[in-house]
């Protein structure tokens, strides 16, 4: 006699509802947190190696380093403290809402897929030469697709709002040195995947949720190889 289970439940994102902590977020953190800590030891040289600039996807200015598009997300500045501060602060509130909202490797893939669409913003909007560091696409990209997911879900989204436009006035301010082009780019981005979730939310519609993320990654990786090809 075959023992009968019943599936977990889930929530109004079609994730199945858990108990477990927002590990992927709080990895994420201690990653950064300790690539900062290597980023301050003289010599080591880690803000070199991993920082990203349009440079180092287009063959004319010499080897191709595509792996900077997602390791400049891991690093930020040393000279100004709040960047990296602010960026982890804003994880921390919004990962831990978005993981427990989505799942652990939906968000994983919001994170990742959004920080490289920042890098792809930088390798076609920006300088070749303008070296970019830090997080901000892909927390731009957390912010895009709670604020998509809880406007179709009927939630309060004018303090979100009102948050987003601040920050993206700051990034336009010629005196601060910000790649603005990641903060849109990866904005965009999260809006798009939190379309993707958000319409995909039955358990009937996993293999089109990720044929969509799946879709929306190749397109980008397509378009980041545009120069080298041409």
């Amino acid at each position: 006699m075959k023992e009968q289970r019943q599936s977990a439940p889930r929530n109004r994102v079609g994730a199945r509802i858990s108990s477990e902590s927002p590990f992927i977020t709080y990895g994420i953190i201690a990653v950064t947190v300790f690539v900062f800590l290597l980023q301050l030891i003289p010599g080591l040289g880690v803000t070199n190696a991993l920082l990203y600039a349009g440079v180092y996807s287009d063959p004319a200015f010499g080897p191709i380093e595509p792996w900077r598009m997602i390791t400049a997300v891991f690093v930020h500045s040393q000279s100004f403290f709040f960047h990296i501060l602010l960026n982890m602060y804003t994880l921390w509130i919004f990962g831990r809402m978005l993981e427990s909202m989505l799942g652990h490797w939906r968000f994983l893939a919001l994170y990742l897929i959004s920080g490289f669409a920042g890098s792809l913003a930088v390798q076609f909007l920006a300088d070749p030469r303008m070296a970019v560091v830090g997080a901000s696409g892909a927390i731009f990209g957390l912010l895009g697709a709670f604020l998509v997911i809880q406007r179709r879900l009927g939630g309060n989204t004018t303090g979100l709002l009102v948050l987003l436009g601040i920050n993206l006035v700051i990034g336009f301010i010629p005196s601060i040195n910000i790649a603005w082009q990641a903060h849109v780019v990866g904005l965009v981005a999260g809006a798009i995947i939190g379309l993707i979730l958000v319409n995909t939310r039955k358990v009937s519609q996993k293999s089109a949720q990720v044929g969509g993320l799946v879709g929306l990654s190749v397109l980008l990786v397509a378009a980041s190889i545009v120069p080298a090809l041409v």
